[in-house]
């Protein structure tokens, strides 16, 4: 295997896969449940990457940004849980190597380096949980606010390519996310059971069309109220090839009103 070190990215020959995450609840990284062991599972099978960049619904900015930082701070993004939470860090080394090349993949003009970000808890909850060493250079880029579906789309295909430089590809959000319908059961609303099958039905069709237009896809404004959450799912879409295989894993809508569907294209 041909191995090129860019600073703290290993650049590999190995194309690795692209996955998105249904994460939700930030208590999955501290909590031992059916969720967080998938996750767990999952890094383990899955071939190692020499890196990972990672589109978090939490992180939405104004045109497009991506963390150039060796060491990305930990960042506690959410109230009222358990001290214990707040106490997690995740070491994971950033790799401003690897910032500057998701730039040029995309366009040196339209992404902007920052300095100042870090890791939310859309990346360091599910991260680690698949890799709890902290070992990996991640990156993490944020979700320009306001664009159309089809803006993400095109963008995750442009990042397509650092699959084959060893640069697994993230998205973590959820594919049904309304807080204000959510419920404290671990059962799912008959419509959000209903709409995660049918996006389960779209992706495993191809039919990235429909996915990309979402907002046409029967009752949306429910399961997508707001869609940062969805879009991490389009970026992943756009980074798969055609004709790629696809599984499911933590497929199960809870507290009413989440998906914690996971995706994964190898």
């Amino acid at each position: 295997m041909h191995l090129c070190i860019h600073m703290s990215w290993i650049e590999t020959s190995a194309r690795v896969p692209a996955i998105f995450v249904g994460h939700s609840n930030p208590m999955n990284a501290i909590e031992d449940n059916e969720y967080s062991l998938a996750w767990r599972r999952l890094g383990k099978d899955l071939p190692r990457p020499g890196a990972i960049l990672c589109i978090s619904a939490h992180w939405e900015t104004r045109g497009t940004r991506v963390t150039a930082m060796d060491r990305p701070r930990t960042i506690h993004d959410f109230w009222g849980f358990p001290d214990g939470l707040y106490k997690v860090q995740y070491p994971a080394p950033g790799s401003p190597a690897l910032a500057r090349h998701v730039q040029a993949a995309i366009g040196r003009h339209a992404v902007a380096l920052d300095t100042e970000w870090g890791l939310d808890h859309g990346t360091w909850s599910v991260l680690s949980r698949m890799y709890p060493a902290a070992d990996i250079p991640v990156v993490q880029r944020g979700i320009d606010h306001g664009r159309k579906g089809d803006h993400y789309y095109q963008i995750g295909k442009k990042l397509s390519a650092l699959r084959e430089q060893g640069v697994m590809i993230v998205g973590s959000g959820n594919i049904v996310h309304n807080l204000g319908m959510m419920e404290f059961s671990d059962q799912g609303y008959d419509w959000a059971i209903e709409f995660d099958a049918l996006v389960k039905r779209l992706i495993e069709s191809g039919d990235d069309t429909s996915l990309i237009d979402y907002e046409a896809l029967p009752r949306s404004y429910m399961p997508i109220p707001t869609p940062e959450h969805w879009v991490p799912l389009l970026y992943v879409l756009g980074a798969r090839d055609r004709g790629e295989k696809v599984r499911f894993i933590a497929e199960k809508v809870t507290l009413g009103s989440i998906s914690m569907r996971c995706v994964i294209f190898a």
